[in-house]
């Protein structure tokens, strides 16, 4: 378990955080991919979008699949990202639904 301690000790930690709540999040049925735009975690060299990691909160940002209501998608992403950062408070931004083709 990452704290937020850790994360100001340790720069990979936040990282390590992002790439576990990133996979735990994009496994969810619900979810389309993580969403691109402000919220992500910026490292040497990559991006880890619709992820950022602080001290005390994770915020998390997805494209959800069409046909869920979307307070159990944000419900699910909530619950597959404190799995993976249990220490963290997990707040959940849906940016936008990708329809069915």
């Amino acid at each position: 378990m990452t704290s937020g301690a850790e994360l100001a000790r340790d720069p990979g930690a936040a990282a390590r955080l992002a790439d576990g709540i990133a996979a735990a999040v994009t496994a969810c049925p619900a979810v389309a991919r993580m969403a691109d735009g402000p919220v992500a975690t910026y490292l040497p060299g990559r991006v880890v979008p619709g992820v950022a990691v602080d001290e005390g909160s994770a915020r998390v940002a997805v494209v959800a699949r069409y046909g869920r209501p979307l307070a159990e998608i944000a419900e699910q992403v909530r619950s597959a990202a404190r799995a993976a950062a249990p220490a963290l408070r997990v707040d959940v931004a849906i940016e936008d639904i990708e329809l069915p083709e």
